[in-house]
């Protein structure tokens, strides 16, 4: 069985791969959507490497007892490379075939989103580049905002254009050391590897469990000189906090 081991990792490494970007939207945990090609060739690479490897571990094998019935009467050494022991060094260490553990249990497990632990971990982030205007924001009440669009906004725009308007964000929850709460979502570039943070401080309301999707509608806190750390987190005081199930694309993309 160990002379399948290589196969067999790159057999259950293909199949986790396939199963998180072809049947469904799991893939979207760990890459943007635009990668979801080149998730699927690459496992398609990878079963076809197994099945390759396979084949070759079967014929090697087969040539072994071929060539043991070929030995003559004086006992000549096989063609391989065996050492003191005795061990053929062409077999797979057993211990290598715990490397399929962890590829089993993405094909069977699929790991979450990032959610608060990583969040809490990450410095303070920047949405923006210095202080500047914005574009007006879109008439009617409450006007509907990412984390990253409502944090550039408090943070740089010397318009103030949130203030008295009512908005609506959806993240996940967070808690701060001193028994604040965060609402929070993360920003991935390329994957979730290079994800990064915006959060923002909710008040006048109750903090929902750690990692909780919620909607909160409210209103922005002006805090701090703007484009300063003490602008950062923003705030917004809660009229309402509305549990919600968690997006298929639970990140926020640039």
């Amino acid at each position: 069985m160990r002379r399948y081991g290589p196969a067999l990792l790159l057999l259950l490494s293909g199949a986790a791969v396939l199963r998180i970007s072809l049947f469904g939207d799991l893939y979207l945990r760990y890459v943007q959507a635009g990668l979801r090609p080149y998730l699927v060739v690459s496992g398609v690479l990878l079963v076809i490497l197994a099945v390759l490897g396979a084949v070759r571990a079967t014929r090697t094998y087969e040539d072994d007892h071929d060539h043991r019935g070929e030995e003559d009467e004086e006992g000549k050494e096989r063609d391989v490379e065996v050492d003191r022991g005795g061990h053929d060094h062409r077999r797979t260490p057993r211990i290598s075939l715990l490397l399929a553990v962890p590829a089993a249990a993405l094909l069977l497990h699929p790991p979450p989103a990032l959610g608060s632990y990583s969040a809490d971990r990450e410095a303070a982030q920047r949405a923006a580049q210095g202080v500047g205007t914005f574009p007006a924001l879109p008439a009617g009440d409450p006007v509907d905002l990412t984390l990253g669009q409502f944090t550039s906004r408090a943070v740089y725009d010397s318009g103030r254009s949130l203030k008295g308007r009512t908005v609506r964000m959806t993240g996940f929850v967070t808690r701060g050391g001193d028994g604040s709460w965060y609402l929070a979502r993360l920003l991935i570039t390329c994957c979730a590897a290079d994800a990064s943070t915006y959060k923002i401080e909710v008040r006048g309301a109750d903090a929902p469990v750690n990692d909780t999707w919620v909607t909160v509608t409210g209103t922005w806190r002006p805090k701090g000189k703007l484009g300063s750390d003490a602008a950062w987190p923003p705030v917004v005081d809660a009229a309402s906090v509305t549990k919600v199930k968690e997006p298929e694309n639970p990140y926020e993309r640039r």
